[in-house]
């Protein structure tokens, strides 16, 4: 599948089959992770890679309702933000540089024929907080969002339509 086709036709998916997904497909996802740009290249996330049941399990009783796709899940992705790391200047850059990682995910994976789903972290309180007891994170490491990652069980929603009112040209 070109970038393009990954781009225009990738869906949130919510329900995975069970099957595990290749080391080898795991792998070119966190690739796809770290290849997007950060502010001043500062590459001020991290991530924390999750296969195990019982953590996947926690990760979402932690993130709240809408992490159920977590618990059917194969593989669930932490994306963190790394204050220390952040460009000084101007830190919340960091929340950004996240969004583009997690999105880079779930376009890796759905370029590879597998489902993603991202999963809202920060900036709730009480997520974030959650999330940084259970991995035991140093202050400056904020969790920013989970992306469930696995072998699709469902084709996902209809594409959305473009929809022409929302760009302006050379004014508003």
């Amino acid at each position: 599948m070109d970038a393009i086709e990954a781009v225009l036709t990738r869906k949130s998916i919510r329900k995975y089959t069970g099957e595990n997904i290749s080391e080898e497909n795991l792998r070119t996802i966190l690739e796809a992770a770290v290849s997007g740009p950060t502010c001043a290249n500062t590459r001020d996330w991290q991530f924390i890679v999750v296969r195990d049941r019982e953590t996947l399990n926690k990760m979402a009783d932690a993130n709240g309702r809408p992490a159920e796709p977590l618990r059917n899940a194969d593989v669930g992705i932490l994306v963190l933000g790394d204050l220390d790391r952040a460009f000084s200047p101007a830190k919340d850059y960091w929340i950004i540089d996240g969004a583009i990682a997690g999105q880079n995910i779930c376009i890796a994976a759905h370029g590879l024929g597998l489902g993603a789903v991202w999963l809202g972290t920060y900036p709730q309180a009480e997520r974030v907080d959650n999330l940084k007891r259970l991995f035991d994170l140093p202050d400056n490491v904020i969790p920013h969002s989970i992306i469930a990652l696995g072998v699709p069980a469902e084709s996902g929603r209809e594409k959305p339509p473009f929809e022409e009112d929302r760009f302006h040209f050379e004014k508003y």
